[in-house]
């Protein structure tokens, strides 16, 4: 299996804070299942908001912020039971009683390319990262961008058609 230099691949998807919202990532220049070209992910990192935002803090509630990176083209949020997920997190903040100052934040990857042994290939020319919350108006969040650690590889014809149809 040939293998090519890892590079990275960036994007991020705007969003109103409040409903779902996803957008494409062009995978054409490194997939071609017919040329026997596929995509290994090894990592995924994450990013909520713009850097230059600061997470505000919210009053008494909760606040969750997900991310997935899909094969297929989603409506929703899905779960890892959905053969098109290749990542998911969430980042998660609360804020104890009104007037209190201190705030939680967590993040948590539920499902990363980084967790497998040999990260996760990918056949399909398009992926799709999709954002949803509870409410990340109040943190003032807009987007969620990630930064993919990928590597070009050649499979069999067989075997990068195989993989191709069954991330559709």
């Amino acid at each position: 299996m040939a293998k090519s230099d890892s590079f990275f691949i960036r994007a991020k998807t705007s969003y109103n804070g409040t409903t779902f919202a996803q957008s494409s990532i062009d995978l054409g220049a490194y997939v071609d299942a017919l040329g026997k070209s596929v995509l290994r992910i090894h990592n995924i990192s994450v990013q909520y908001g713009d850097p230059t935002d600061l997470i505000l803090p919210v009053s008494a509630t909760s606040v969750l912020n997900c991310f997935q990176l899909t094969t297929q083209s989603q409506a929703a949020m899905v779960d890892v039971t959905d053969k098109s997920v290749i990542a998911s997190g969430k980042l998660s903040c609360i804020q104890g009683n009104t007037g209190v100052t201190t705030a939680f934040v967590t993040e948590a990857l539920d499902i990363a390319p980084q967790m497998w042994s040999s990260g996760y290939l990918v056949g399909v020319e398009q992926i799709y990262l999709g954002v949803d919350s509870t409410n990340a108006a109040n943190l003032g969040i807009d987007q969620v961008g990630i930064v993919l650690e990928c590597t070009v590889e050649t499979l069999s014809s067989s075997a990068a058609m195989a993989l191709a149809l069954s991330q559709q």
